[in-house]
């Protein structure tokens, strides 16, 4: 079992433009890809292997606002904030504050031997590389420069080394970096 956080930035280190849209992910040609962009079923075969997911409240917030129906029917997930936030029908939410470290235990426990995926955003990301609890970050770098918008991290994290473990070009000119970090 892994904590992994799945993800696709721009070329410039973007998850998001500033005002969260996604356009230029979505709007992007991905050859039978899933929701990240990833193409050839890499996406699919990611999720087969998720037990619980993780994600931040301006994520699970986007979601709600901007998707028919919730995505992750059937995998709990677990959404970090400090209010009290609705929960769509047939979801299986359930609100953590605080630190990841405490919370991940119990994630685990719920994930058994599937992984956890650090969905987003970029504040998440960073408080679990900041613990000391990501175990590894796809990424799926997408050829589009943004210039500016919400980070793939939301702080420096120069002290937490990683190691490049596979690389991956798609078709459409994507390509997946898989890094683990060095502990």
């Amino acid at each position: 079992m892994s904590t992994q956080y799945y993800v696709a930035q721009s070329l410039d280190g973007y998850i998001a433009e500033a005002d969260g849209n996604l356009d230029w992910l979505t709007g992007y040609p991905s050859e039978g890809g899933g929701p990240s962009g990833a193409t050839d079923g890499e996406y699919d075969r990611f999720f087969a292997q998720v037990g619980v997911i993780a994600m931040g409240s301006a994520t699970y917030e986007w979601i709600l606002d901007k998707v028919d129906s919730w995505p992750y029917e059937g995998t709990p997930c677990w959404v970090f904030t400090s209010r009290e936030l609705a929960v769509p029908d047939g979801a299986d939410v359930r609100f953590a504050r605080g630190a990841v470290a405490p919370v991940l235990d119990e994630m685990r426990a719920v994930a058994g031997e599937r992984n956890v995926w650090v969905v987003g955003g970029g504040d998440l990301a960073s408080q679990f590389v900041g613990e000391g609890v990501l175990d590894e970050l796809i990424l799926t770098v997408v050829p589009v420069v943004l210039g500016d918008g919400l980070p793939t991290f939301a702080q420096r994290h120069a002290d937490n080394p990683l190691r490049l473990t596979a690389t991956r070009p798609f078709k459409n000119g994507m390509t997946e970096l898989r890094y683990e970090f060095v502990r």
